[in-house]
């Protein structure tokens, strides 16, 4: 029997079912671990001391052995390791991208972005917002907390004109959509979270029994990909709540990588794209190269 630690948001049980129905029900049971992201509601992330807000209190579990497997969103791991866990797994990618939910009385048809001026969008990543303001200035954005049921809610109720949401949390826990219009923010200006719509398997270093079980779940392509976002990342300190982007694909046997990094106001944004065959070396390039060009003074 395999012990599964989660948080207890619908779409993170709903990760955690997924790993479980891959080990075999008769062979999962799923814990839920409070985390301190979980417990500050009212702060936005921008504001809260630290780094892995989502995972800390999961991983502790995990090195106590009151848990066997950690199920995260790969987004919200810090690219730092930790002394005694692995990701032993990256689960086979959903859709990376990011989707703007719009109330349909503010959705503005045939224009270049789907809002009109002034328009209030709830996020609270840095990241989204700068990339937001980068593309319509006029945007006023607020913090918006909560799970998924909560942030749509709010947008229903009338406190944001629209809200963005990961694709692939909207895609697995089926959320109602009704009376929204929903767009799908393309990468050829919106560019994701590193890790993005990925699953990460993390159990303890040495625990020959849980690796072997759960190393089957990996899939390469994601695991090329996902590790090429997260080398960007960590060269600008790691952290999944800065105003930095990164989206990678294979294409014959190569990955493409883009990365963006954006003055949170919008102001400036750098962005640009490298290929190779090594994701450690190619997201080291594309950090250097952004860096030269005046990225670090944006974060």
């Amino acid at each position: 029997m395999f012990t599964i630690g989660t948080r207890g948001s619908e779409l993170a049980m709903w990760q955690a079912n997924y790993v479980a129905d891959l080990l075999g029900r008769d062979r999962a049971r799923i814990e839920v671990i409070k985390t301190q992201g979980d417990k500050i509601q009212n702060v936005s992330f921008d504001k809260m001391e630290g780094k892995g807000f989502f995972t800390k209190e999961i991983e502790d579990a995990l090195l106590d052995n009151r848990i066997d497997i950690a199920v995260h969103s790969m987004k919200d791991l810090p690219t730092e390791e930790v002394d005694g866990l692995v990701v032993a797994a990256i689960t086979v990618r959903e859709d990376p991208s990011d989707t703007l939910l719009v109330k349909q009385n503010s959705f503005r048809e045939g224009h270049g972005f789907p809002l009109h001026e002034g328009a209030v969008v709830g996020t609270s990543s840095l990241r989204r917002m700068a990339q937001l303001k980068h593309v319509m200035p006029s945007l006023v954005v607020e913090p918006i907390r909560g799970n998924v049921t909560t942030r749509l809610r709010k947008l229903r109720e009338g406190q944001f004109d629209a809200i963005v949401l990961a694709t692939a949390g909207i895609k697995r826990i089926e959320v109602d959509l009704s009376q929204l219009v929903k767009y799908v923010l393309p990468y050829s200006f919106f560019i994701p979270a590193p890790g993005q719509g990925a699953l990460a398997i993390q159990v303890r270093s040495g625990d020959d029994r849980v690796i072997e079980a759960v190393t089957v779940f990996n899939h390469r392509e994601t695991v090329l990909t996902v590790s090429a976002e997260r080398y960007f990342l960590q060269r600008f300190g790691g952290g999944c709540h800065i105003p930095v982007g990164a989206y990678a694909y294979m294409n014959m046997q190569k990955i493409h990588l883009t990365g963006v990094v954006a003055a949170t106001d919008g102001s400036k944004l750098l962005r640009k794209t490298v290929n190779g065959d090594d994701p450690e070396q190619i997201g080291i390039e594309l950090a250097e190269q952004m860096k030269q060009e005046g990225a670090d003074g944006l974060i």
